[in-house]
């Protein structure tokens, strides 16, 4: 989006926006951007806090009356809500994720896709409750992206693709996402409050899918394809998650 502004700004448009990775930010030099202390992929903050969120967005729309610059790089001030370590009452994994039953099937597969199948109810209403889902960026079911993630942790980052439209870095990225969000809607769906902070704890730190996105990291570091590549070293693990890898 940095690059993008460059383009739209020779053209005579003003623009804005929001930087999650500071580095990039600096090393492109936009025109106005706002960086946040957020997570990836969550750029206004906490979901269901409007109040903060229009903040987020009065903050960065606040740059187009600045005088000095361009570039402006702002920092927003605040952390999200529930940044800081808050009351668990009443919050807890939505289901027990049990291990599964003896089978052939790899161990690590096997756990994902039964935490899968005990989440896909929890998920189900999260969907319905809100009226849409932010699963689908790989355009396949949640299985088949577990499945295809496993595949590529033992292919040691390389995996036929199983997409006619996407690239195979854009399916990596899609299915690593469509994990993250499937799960995160499952847990938000339950009974009981937990902030983001929380909610990421619970799934790299307690879950078959957390462990498996963990462990692709190093190998999708050192895959030969680019896309894989990028997805490794930018998108896939949080900052706030990265001590795990160590």
């Amino acid at each position: 989006m940095g690059a993008l502004a460059h383009y739209m700004e020779d053209e005579g448009v003003a623009t804005a926006g929001i930087s999650l990775v500071r580095d990039n930010t600096e090393r492109l030099r936009p025109p106005r951007f706002l960086w946040v202390p957020f997570e990836l992929g969550r750029p206004f903050g906490a979901p269901d806090e409007p109040a903060f969120q229009i903040r987020v967005l009065r903050a960065t729309l606040a740059l187009l009356e600045r005088q000095d610059g361009p570039p402006i790089l702002d920092d927003f001030p605040d952390e999200v809500p529930g940044a800081a370590p808050m009351d668990m009452t009443g919050w807890t994994c939505p289901v027990p994720l049990s291990a599964p039953a003896a089978s052939d099937m790899p161990a690590l597969l096997a756990e994902i896709l039964a935490e899968i199948s005990n989440l896909a109810p929890w998920q189900n209403l999260a969907k319905e409750t809100r009226g849409r889902t932010g699963v689908g960026a790989a355009r396949m079911e949640i299985d088949a992206s577990a499945r295809f993630l496993h595949t590529l942790l033992l292919g040691g980052g390389a995996a036929d693709n199983p997409s006619v439209e996407l690239s195979l870095g854009q399916v990596f990225r899609g299915t690593s996402e469509d994990m993250k969000t499937f799960y995160m809607e499952a847990a938000t769906a339950q009974p009981g409050r937990a902030g983001s902070h929380e909610l990421a704890d619970w799934f790299w730190g307690g879950t078959a899918a957390g462990r498996l996105l963990l462990a692709l990291h190093p190998v999708c570091l050192d895959a030969a394809d680019a896309g894989i590549k990028r997805v490794a070293v930018g998108q896939l693990v949080p900052r706030q998650q990265m001590h795990r890898l160590e």
